[in-house]
């Protein structure tokens, strides 16, 4: 049975949309949660303190346990400041989700170097800031669960939208981190993986409840995820309109890396070009 009965969990973006669905999630399974938004706009700027606050209210009048935390996540004393403060709370932190973000788009010849940064102070650099301050009290508890939050949009060709060059970016590079990070851990006891969620919120210029695609609908996979029930690390879990499913890149059988690809033999431009439609092929299946 999932369940947060005793555990403290951080939730970063949570005072709205699918962030604040995370919230309600685990705290009606019993978590304290650990409500951290900085009330930012749509497009990333601004502030409202009050936006935390409120939701961790609505969260209490439904008798749950929830607490605002405040702290700046887009620098790295920012993360190790919001997970001291989470910390003290109830003297642990059982479970990070890293949730906070937007959607910014600029074609290739608008993006300029502040932007880029930004995206990837929040989208890229939070989680692992975050990651890396919530580690030695999970690695001294032997237990930690991490869900970082990366895209399809990035993932996968065919859903790429033009304008999202620095969004994909920071996206793909959270794919590399929540690797890395899955495999530091296990000996410890820490899980890692990422959620690619789709749910219609104000990122799509929706209020309220929408018709289909609710943040609610992607709550479960992520407490799942975020869960004791969770055992395995470095997962992306795709979570779309109540539907599920987990993918990773997985070697084909047989390679020996770096030496076998097990692939197509080509040594001049020539034959790459002939071979060609035989090198690009979508599949994990060994190539002969």
């Amino acid at each position: 049975m999932v369940t947060f009965e005793g555990q403290v969990v951080l939730i970063t973006g949570s005072g709205r949309g699918l962030g604040f669905s995370y919230a309600q999630c685990v705290a009606r399974l019993g978590a304290t949660v650990l409500i951290q938004d900085n009330g930012a706009g749509s497009d990333g700027n601004g502030a409202d303190p009050q936006v935390a606050q409120l939701a961790a209210e609505q969260l209490r009048l439904e008798g749950l346990d929830a607490r605002a935390v405040s702290a700046d996540i887009g620098t790295r004393e920012g993360c190790h400041a919001l997970v001291r403060s989470a910390l003290t709370i109830n003297g642990r932190l059982d479970a990070l989700i890293h949730n906070a973000g937007w959607v910014a788009y600029e074609n290739i010849d608008a993006i300029e170097e502040r932007a880029f940064d930004q995206m990837m102070a929040i989208a890229a650099k939070a989680p692992l800031w975050l990651a890396q301050a919530a580690w030695p009290a999970m690695k001294a508890a032997g237990y930690g669960r991490i869900v970082m939050t990366t895209s399809c949009r990035a993932l996968y060709p065919q859903y790429v939208q033009n304008g999202l060059a620095s969004y994909a970016a920071a996206k793909m590079a959270v794919v590399g981190i929540m690797n890395v990070l899955a495999a530091e851990g296990k000996k410890d006891g820490i899980i890692v993986n990422a959620v690619s969620p789709v749910a219609k919120t104000r990122m799509w210029g929706i209020e309220g409840e929408p018709d289909e695609l609710r943040p609610t609908d992607v709550a479960p996979g992520v407490a799942y995820l975020a869960s004791s029930q969770c055992a395995e690390s470095g997962w992306i879990l795709r979570a779309a309109n109540g539907q599920f499913h987990a993918t990773r890149a997985m070697e084909a059988e047989g390679v020996d890396y770096p030496r076998d690809l097990r692939a197509v033999r080509v040594s001049t431009a020539d034959e790459m070009a002939a071979n060609w439609p035989l090198i690009a092929i979508p599949s994990v299946e060994p190539r002969s």
